[in-house]
């Protein structure tokens, strides 16, 4: 029996498990099982490896997208360049290769709402996952600037120096950070939603709830929203093609 599963922390939420399950079941895949592995520390990723007969890959989520780098083999010249890992390939002898499968379903989520208006983007938080949402902007000749809660170098505003006109000025909003996920529903990023238009794109990584109270509140000002289930089922099969390469 091949295994698969995800690799993150505090993860019973999680859709992959579901996601994948659906999948095996609808396609008649009867070989292979998805398991979620809920570690407190990276540090278990050995003998989990060592532990776990069959297991042919990985999914990475949150906090370990870039603590999991060093115990690779190998990165793949993509996830290298973003820095960044949320899918592992377990090769016939044994070794991990790190691929990154979220820009690839990043943007194939947001390329469908792109017009004209929409050059500049901000990125709200500094994990893994906006080091790929980050590449894939770049990719897609979009200009971009971080927002954090503390400044320091490469941050280009903190949510306190962020003003209504900045966020007007940047017409595509990327939540990546875990604020509004459930069941912290109340929780949205301190941004000047005021400056938010018709003419913006506000694009949350969260998927449960469909939609966060940073979505409600771009709605409400006419923006389009997007949240991260279509990006999460992009990943998801570009990482099962990865894992059947």
């Amino acid at each position: 029996m091949n295994k698969l599963g995800l690799l993150g922390k505090n993860i019973s939420y999680s859709f992959s498990k579901t996601y994948f399950k659906k999948k095996f079941e609808d396609e008649k895949i009867d070989n292979t099982t998805y398991e979620n592995f809920d570690i407190d520390s990276i540090n278990l990723l050995p003998s989990i490896i060592k532990n776990t007969q069959g297991l042919k890959g990985l999914n990475v989520t949150i906090p370990y997208k870039e603590q999991v780098i060093p115990f690779l083999d190998k990165l793949n010249k993509k996830a290298s360049a973003i820095g960044a890992v949320n899918t592992i390939k377990i090769t016939k002898k044994g070794k991990l290769v790190g691929y990154n499968t979220d820009c690839y379903g990043f943007k194939k989520s947001l390329k469908p709402a792109l017009k004209s208006q929409h050059k500049k983007a901000l990125i709200l938080g500094t994990g893994g996952a906006s080091k790929a949402i980050a590449y894939s902007l770049k990719e897609l000749d979009i200009a971009y600037s971080y927002v954090s809660r503390k400044a320091s170098k490469g941050i280009d505003f903190t949510y306190r120096t962020l003003s209504e006109d900045i966020v007007k000025e940047h017409q595509i909003i990327i939540n990546c950070t875990p604020l509004g996920t459930f069941p912290n529903l109340s929780d949205c990023p301190d941004i000047p939603y005021k400056g938010i238009t018709k003419n913006h794109i506000l694009f949350d990584l969260i998927y449960n709830p469909k939609e966060t109270l940073f979505l409600k509140k771009g709605k409400s000002s006419g923006a389009k929203t997007i949240n991260g289930l279509n990006m999460l089922k992009f990943q998801a099969e570009k990482a099962w093609s990865i894992w059947n390469l």
